[in-house]
């Protein structure tokens, strides 16, 4: 061994805590360890203890700490103007506001109370949701249970299909 060699060390030795968390990707709920030190994340790692992986992450999973700390993530919300043809950054609320306006507009419009028959449905069919895998199980439940509210049938993710 190199003298340099002799004195490195892993970067997880630094931190100074370990938390316990999933991973965000397929649901099948392989466990992870976040390194963290001074609020930063140094790394994330397979947790040994976890029954359904024992320690191994799939590609996806091992690349966990390159979605929340990745230098290609976008940082801001991108908007393009009806029929515009170039993106332009606007702020997360206003961007909320315009999702949260279209959405209202949607339902009012395509909401259903009752069938043809006259049974009480309490629909609309004018949306729809499609989950991502980045997306973990509570997310999913938050968003499957908002959907159901809104009367939304249509709602799939995409590590099912």
């Amino acid at each position: 061994m190199t003298a340099r060699s002799r004195s490195l060390e892993p970067r997880t030795k630094s931190a100074d805590a370990v938390v316990k968390s999933i991973c965000p990707y397929c649901a099948v709920g392989c466990g992870q360890e976040v390194h963290v030190r001074d609020g930063r994340i140094l790394d994330i790692e397979g947790d040994p203890h976890s029954p359904i992986s024992r320690g191994r992450l799939c590609p996806k999973g091992a690349a966990t700490f390159q979605l929340v700390t990745g230098t290609q993530r976008v940082q801001q919300v991108l908007y393009r103007r009806p029929g515009g043809t170039e993106w332009e950054p606007i702020p997360l609320e206003e961007a909320m506001d315009k999702v949260a306006e279209r959405v209202k507009r949607t339902r009012d419009a395509t909401f259903q109370q009752r069938d043809a028959q006259g049974h009480p449905v309490n629909r609309t069919l004018g949306l729809a949701h499609l989950g991502g895998a980045t997306l973990d199980n509570e997310e999913n439940y938050l968003l499957k249970k908002l959907f159901s509210a809104l009367g939304v049938v249509q709602v799939e993710n995409q590590a099912r299909i």
